[in-house]
This record gives C-alpha cells, sequence and structure tokens, in this order.
C-alpha cells in the first residue's frame, strides 16, 4: 500500500489556512487537524493567554513539540499556526515529513480579513488596528516569507478553488 502523506497548510494568520483545511480534508477524505486546537487543549487556556503568562519562546517550544509529535498515521490535513513554520527546524521537518501548502495573500488582503476577526484572540498582533496593523503585517510577512517560500507549493488564495488544491496534493 503506497503511504499518503500529511499535507501541511501555512501561511500567515487570517490567510485561511484552517477554513481551507476542513474543506481540503473533506474532499480528500483525509483527517483534519488544526494544530492551534490541539495546542489549547494540551496547555489548557486560550493561545494568547498563554503568550500573556509564559511568553512566545515558551509557546513556539510547544507549538513544536505538538507539531512533531502528532498522530499522522492515517491521511491527514494540518492547518497550522502563522509563525509555526519560521521557528526551529518546523519548516524542514514539514517537507521531510509531507506536502506543504503556502496560501499566499498580499498584506492589504490579510489586513482587510483580520480587522473582520477578533484582533485580541492573536496575540502576535498585539491588539493593533488601523495602519499600524497593516505595517505590522506587511512587516511580519516580508520576515516570514522566506520560510513559506519553502513550500512544495504556492497557491494564491484570492484565486484559489477546491479542485485546484486537491489535485495538488494527490
Amino acid at each position: 500500500m503506497n503511504e499518503i502523506k500529511p499535507v501541511f497548510l501555512i501561511g500567515f494568520m487570517g490567510s485561511g489556512k484552517t477554513t481551507w483545511g476542513r474543506k481540503l480534508a473533506t474532499k480528500t477524505g483525509r483527517t483534519f487537524i488544526d494544530l492551534d486546537e490541539v495546542i489549547v487543549n494540551e496547555i489548557g487556556m486560550p493561545i494568547a493567554e498563554y503568550f500573556v503568562q509564559h511568553g512566545e519562546a515558551a509557546f513556539r517550544q510547544i507549538e513544536s513539540h505538538t507539531l512533531k509529535n502528532l498522530s499522522l498515521t492515517e491521511p491527514t490535513v494540518v492547518s497550522t499556526g502563522g509563525g509555526t513554520p519560521c521557528y526551529f527546524d518546523n519548516m524542514v521537518w514539514m517537507n521531510q515529513t509531507g506536502t506543504t501548502v503556502y496560501f499566499r495573500l498580499p498584506p492589504k488582503a490579510l489586513w482587510d480579513r483580520l480587522t473582520q476577526t477578533d484582533i485580541a484572540s492573536r496575540p502576535a498582533l498585539k491588539g493593533l488596528s488601523g495602519p499600524a496593523l497593516l505595517a505590522d503585517i506587511t512587516a511580519k510577512l516580508a520576515d516570514r516569507s522566506p520560510y513559506y517560500e519553502q513550500a512544495t507549493h504556492t497557491v494564491n488564495q484570492l484565486s484559489l478553488q477546491l479542485d485546484e488544491l486537491a489535485d495538488l496534493i494527490r
């Protein structure tokens, strides 16, 4: 039997990884895992609260450990956190373990999406809004792009079609 590798969805927060991950898992008959949900279950509190109590460095250690200890015994789609690929050897590990798909969006599109969400639940944005939020997204995206661009596949999330995404991972 041919082993079906896990698919890791990467990209900036608000790029649609969880929404598309659920759709992709359903379409391809795979199990869906939201890495952030697994972490919340493990730490017993919201990620934003963990950031405040323990700091980002402690969170990134837990995130990396949780990622590398996911049960990937069946075909799986994993939605990762926006920073997951950028710490330790997470991106290398994901590329060696499975297929990675980068959901690319320009900063303004990310800003439009993120301003429609609960910014306080996203500790990396530190309660920013307006032009300061756009500037922060632009800077963080520039820092993270070298990691994201190591993905097996890059998709333009603005024009993405589910069939196109499913075909990429087959």
